[in-house]
């Protein structure tokens, strides 16, 4: 499958769970989709997708790509910790989707280790492997944590894996 088939399917599946294409472009990120719902375990979420061509990607770029992603889902959402009806911020969280024919370990590496939680955001580097048609996610840890996780994997799945 070529980058512009997946890219058809996302767009494809995202329509479906209620993503809603976000109309303000960015420089580092041409398709940005966006969901606002509420998770029976994390409360009020905030959640913001993109597809990245990571074809020729290294380590670094992911790493990169990742924190330019965090720094566009920390924007989008109010950054005060107490809103003004009230209100407690919404948990955010964003999935950043490299997407390379037969990614080099080194990115898969990456994407584990990438800082999931910082300033009050989640970012999940997920890489899909477009000629295996394989998406490569985060576990769910068995402990402290799971909520997120959890939302992670299941948006995964319902979104980038096709």
């Amino acid at each position: 499958m070529d980058i512009s088939q997946y890219r058809e399917a996302v767009a494809a599946n995202r329509r479906a769970h209620g993503f809603e294409a976000v109309d303000e472009r960015t420089e580092e990120f041409e398709h940005l989709w966006m969901a606002q719902q509420t998770d029976e375990s994390i409360g009020a979420v905030v959640a913001l997708a993109t597809l990245v061509d990571a074809e020729g990607f290294d380590a670094a770029a992911l790493a990169d790509t990742g924190a330019a992603f965090r720094d566009v889902l920390a924007d989008s959402v109010d950054a005060e910790p107490e809103r003004a009806d009230g209100g407690a911020s919404p948990t955010l969280i964003g999935y950043v989707t490299f997407a390379a024919p037969d990614p080099d370990a080194s990115l898969l590496d990456a994407m584990n280790g990438f800082t999931v939680a910082k300033r009050r955001t989640n970012v999940f580097p997920l890489v899909y492997d477009t000629a295996a048609e394989r998406l490569h996610s985060h576990e769910v840890p068995r402990l402290k944590g799971r909520g997120i996780y959890r939302r992670q994997a299941e948006d995964a799945e319902r979104l980038f894996d096709v």
